[in-house]
Parts: structure tokens; C-alpha cells; sequence
């Protein structure tokens, strides 16, 4: 299996990461700190069960928008400690939590990219997947790994990349 359907996805989320200028969420929305750390909370999980798949054991996949709120923010408070602030945050023009989050992304989506690229044959392996993000992508079901992971690269991170976007003052005249 090929990664570089992935890759371009993650260039995409990290590009507009770098852009910067988010403003804060509506009620019930995410920040863009929390889509990061979801994203991150979310490879983590990814390359478990890639590894898992790689090793030949079995590996459930879940991934639960509800059950990773406070991860999330836990994460999120994590970045914003004294360790964070590190060359990342000035470039994206704020949180030092965003800047320590990126970084982060970076080095989890590199990792479970690379991964991916290990995977040949067994990237068909059936893996029991739920997925619950909002009314739009919900799976719950056993899957090949490779068609989960060509849901992340095709939908998942399409998803929060829009939510990213929709995080930009342009899209908030009604807050000026």
C-alpha cells in the first residue's frame, strides 16, 4: 500500500495549520488546537493498529469524537505548558499549544505514514473499525486497514481540514 495519497492529505491540514489567523470556535465547535489534537490523539491510534496489523495480531480501531473530548483537551493544556512554545508557535501567529500540536502532527503523521508504506498484502487485513465524527462519517464495521485508512486520507482529514478553514475571519463576517 502507497502513502502518498496520505502524505498529500496531511500537507494539506498541516499548510492550513501554518496559515494561522484561526479565530475561537462557535458553541459545540472544535478549536483549531482541539482538531490538531484530535488529529494527533487519532495517528497514535492508526499506527497501534497498523503495528498491530504489521505484527499479524488482532486490533480493534476506534475512534469516537465523544470519548476524545477531554483527551483533547488534555492534550491541548499539555502543549500550552512550559515545554511548549517552541518555533512553531511564533510562526503560526499564536497558541503555543497549536505550535507544539503541529509539531506533533508532523511527527505522528510521518510515523504512521511510514507504516502504511510496510503494509503490502497485509493492508487487507480485517480490522473491527468504528469511526463516529458527527452524522458524516460514521463506520462501524470490520474493514480491510487499507480501506480505513483510505477513509482518513479521503474523508477524515478532508473533514477537519474544512473545519480549519471554516475557523478563518472570512467566514465570520457576523462576528465583526
Amino acid at each position: 500500500m502507497d502513502s502518498e495519497a496520505l502524505r498529500r492529505a496531511y500537507d494539506e491540514v498541516l499548510a492550513e495549520v501554518a496559515a494561522g489567523g484561526f479565530e475561537p470556535p462557535g458553541d459545540g465547535e472544535l478549536s483549531a488546537e482541539q482538531i490538531v489534537a484530535h488529529l494527533v490523539a487519532n495517528d497514535e491510534l492508526m499506527s497501534e493498529a497498523t503495528e498491530a496489523v504489521l505484527a499479524g495480531s488482532p486490533f480493534a480501531y476506534y475512534d469516537l469524537d465523544a470519548i476524545h473530548r477531554p483527551q483533547l483537551d488534555a492534550l491541548v493544556a499539555e502543549y500550552a505548558g512550559p515545554r511548549a512554545g517552541g518555533a512553531g508557535s511564533a510562526a503560526l501567529g499564536g497558541s503555543a499549544a497549536l505550535g507544539g500540536l503541529t509539531d506533533r502532527l508532523r511527527e505522528t503523521s510521518r510515523r504512521l505514514c511510514a507504516l502504511v508504506d510496510r503494509l503490502g498484502p497485509t493492508a487487507q487485513t480485517p480490522v473491527e473499525t468504528r469511526l463516529h465524527e458527527d452524522v458524516d462519517l460514521r463506520v462501524d464495521e470490520t474493514l480491510p486497514w487499507a480501506r480505513t485508512l483510505d477513509l482518513h486520507a479521503r474523508v477524515h482529514l478532508p473533514k477537519h481540514l474544512a473545519q480549519l478553514r471554516a475557523l478563518r475571519p472570512q467566514f465570520h463576517a457576523h462576528r465583526a
